[in-house]
């Protein structure tokens, strides 16, 4: 490095090294920045030349690859836990949307000429509970986080078991509405054929949205094992 670009160049580096949450990365490159920054002037005013107290500066600081895995961690941590609380709103109301859109539209499930058995209606009453489920799971694992956390629980440790939780929050739901729409087919396929335009949209943005959740509950194993 050269004297007179070492802060830059090894903020330059630990920025290539981190992946996240863009307005936390770049609190925390300039957090860095400024204590690098501060630290050199102080040298420099002890009497080192501006192009040493620089690179004794970032010598004090850290190793690069373990201030980047130190900043990784809490980048991973908070995606992980805004995701979660993410998930803590969006499921709940998508579920109570599209239920309320559905009886509406279409009321309870019109008489056909299949009936529907008693393992169906068993499966469709466990598919209304996951989305109250999940928000319990994930309200838990949110309390919990911040319990562990005071007892000294490493940010790595948590990030990669709220990404745990991220993914089981949002897998849950989508597993219990493929389920749904696959008895409904093997009893009456005609039940899901015959879904009026509403409520075919809605099931389309209810997708759509969980679709969104998985991209940001895969992010959330991403970051934490970069």
């Amino acid at each position: 490095m050269a004297g007179a670009g070492v802060i830059d160049e090894y903020v330059t580096a630990l920025d290539r090294r981190l992946r996240g949450p863009g307005p936390l990365k770049r609190d925390l490159l300039a957090e860095a920045r400024d204590s690098l920054d501060d630290a050199a002037a102080a040298l420099a005013d002890g009497g080192l030349d501006p192009a040493a107290a620089q690179r004794r500066a970032v010598a004090d600081f850290g190793p690069l690859p373990v201030i980047a895995r130190d900043y990784q961690s809490l980048l991973a941590l908070a995606h992980s836990a805004r995701t979660l609380r993410t998930v803590l709103v969006v499921v709940p109301l998508v579920h109570v949307l599209w239920e309320l859109n559905r009886r509406f539209w279409m009321g309870g499930w019109p008489d056909g000429d299949v009936p529907l058995p008693g393992w169906y209606l068993v499966v469709a009453r466990a598919n209304d509970t996951v989305a109250w489920v999940v928000a319990g799971a994930v309200l838990l694992a949110l309390v919990a986080g911040r319990v562990l956390a005071r007892r000294g629980v490493g940010t790595t440790t948590l990030a990669r078991l709220a990404g745990g939780v991220a993914v089981g929050a949002v897998a849950a739901p989508l597993l219990g509405s493929l389920t749904v729409i696959a008895a409904t087919a093997s009893v009456d396929v005609s039940r899901l054929l015959g879904l009026s335009p509403p409520v075919a949209l809605a099931t389309v943005a209810m997708y759509a949205v969980m679709a969104r959740l998985a991209v940001l509950a895969r992010r959330c194993l991403v970051f934490s094992a970069a």
